[in-house]
């Protein structure tokens, strides 16, 4: 790693486990733990952080791999995002997989690690989405070998946060065995940051669907309402399919919940309206939903 940053970094360590790497943590409180460090450096180039000590969790194996636990994915948070782009993780959690994929270009997807997209939680994050949409759960590392268990969009949402000496694991996802899409706008052709996405689960057992969006707020947003609507018409014993009219209802169901309307002044003045880029981004939103049951129901 290289930076034009005026101060260097004064310690590095590098655990050889998950930990080591906790037990490092809680030694020095002002140590920041790096995997890929694609965000991280970009951070520090950018004057934002001044990090004294580095933890270095690369030569951990163990969080690097993934292995099956009832019914569940239990993926280790140092998975790049390349390997989950893979064929073998494609059929095993496609939707993620697609967020991995799409997660830009090569260089990115090499150090980009699972771990540091639920950490960082930038409003971005191609991963965010589709985990809110399995409804992962983040296992947490702390002091001491203790171990903690909490949904991802607790932290995403910042209901739950880390705690000193603590770091994310590994993340467990349900295994479905059914149809998972992941849509993404961008502001330009090729890889880039999503301007908005979209993660579609459908889960037969439990008979219901599963919507997250990403990128058009500060957490993946979850239209309830909207899959409970979608749900109901879907008929889980035959073809599944939907006439477009539905599709279309269902884009612009999630794209307003999203995205809604200004709400409305108590004077009784003039009802304000959405500016033409949130418009713009409602309107995109839409078609991704759209688009994304489709694929999923075809």
């Amino acid at each position: 790693m290289t930076t034009h940053a005026p101060q260097a970094t004064q310690t590095v360590t590098l655990p050889s486990s998950l930990d080591e790497a906790v037990a490092a943590l809680t030694t020095m409180p002002t140590a920041v733990p790096v995997a890929g460090g694609t965000d991280l450096m970009a951070a520090v180039n950018a004057g934002l952080l001044r990090p004294a000590a580095l933890v270095g969790l690369g030569r951990i194996s163990e969080i690097r791999g993934w292995q099956y636990q009832d019914g569940h994915a239990l993926l280790g948070a140092g998975l790049t995002l390349a390997r989950m782009g893979r064929p073998d993780f494609a059929a095993l959690i496609p939707g993620l997989a697609a967020a991995a994929r799409a997660a830009g270009p090569p260089q990115i997807r090499n150090a980009g690690t699972l771990g540091g997209n639920i950490v960082t939680s930038a409003p971005t994050g191609d991963t965010l989405p589709v985990l809110a949409a399995l409804e992962a759960t983040l296992i947490i590392a702390g002091p001491g070998g203790a171990r903690r268990e909490i949904p991802v969009s607790h932290l995403l949402a910042g209901r739950e946060m880390l705690h000193p000496g603590e770091l994310v694991g590994f993340v467990r996802v349900p295994l479905l065995h059914a149809p998972q899409t992941f849509l993404k706008a961008t502001g330009r052709t090729g890889p880039g940051r999503a301007t908005a996405s979209v993660a579609l689960v459908l889960d037969p057992a439990r008979r219901n669907v599963r919507c997250a969006v990403g990128a058009v707020a500060a957490m993946p947003l979850r239209p309830l309402e909207a899959e409970q609507w979608v749900a109901s018409l879907i008929d889980w014993d035959g073809e599944r399919g939907l006439v477009p009219e539905a599709l279309t209802a269902f884009g612009d169901y999630v794209a307003a919940a999203c995205i809604p309307d200004p709400v409305p002044p108590q004077d009784g003045s003039e009802q304000a309206t959405l500016p033409p880029a949130a418009l713009h981004l409602r309107r995109t939103v839409a078609a991704l939903a759209r688009r994304a049951l489709g694929r999923a129901l075809s």
